[in-house]
């Protein structure tokens, strides 16, 4: 027998859809055909992590950011949140997709170097 038969098969990047709105089909994202009902989605507008991971605004960063939209209730605090977001399956795509990247201390250290701060010094041994 093959080792390679009991590897799960990651997704690849490029078929991952680029933005949570666009997976979720939500409508909440600017110009979407629910934001003037609903709201524009936190992770739509949130510029600092344009480009994380490949996607605009927050649209790959959802997970990390407090105030989305899930499961159409507004999600309040990082830990509500990432409880959600355990049960998404785009969250679970990403994770395959991107592995070590997609953590909590790699999408701060993105934040602060796009703000031109050092990075956490607490995610280094000294």
């Amino acid at each position: 027998m093959n080792d390679n038969s009991f590897r799960v098969k990651q997704p690849d990047r490029e078929t991952v859809p680029r933005n949570c709105w666009k997976f979720m089909n939500c409508g909440r994202e600017e110009g979407g055909v629910r934001a003037a009902e609903k709201g524009v989605c936190p992770v739509a507008s949130f510029t600092p992590a344009d480009g994380f991971l490949g996607g605009r605004n927050g649209g790959r960063a959802c997970c990390y950011i407090a105030g989305i939209f899930a499961s159409g209730v507004v999600q309040g605090t990082q830990k509500v949140v990432s409880k959600s977001c355990f049960t998404c399956e785009f969250y679970h795509k990403l994770k395959l997709a991107h592995g070590t990247e997609m953590f909590a201390f790699t999408f701060e250290d993105y934040i602060r170097k796009r703000a031109g701060e050092a990075p956490d010094s607490r995610w280094f041994r000294k």
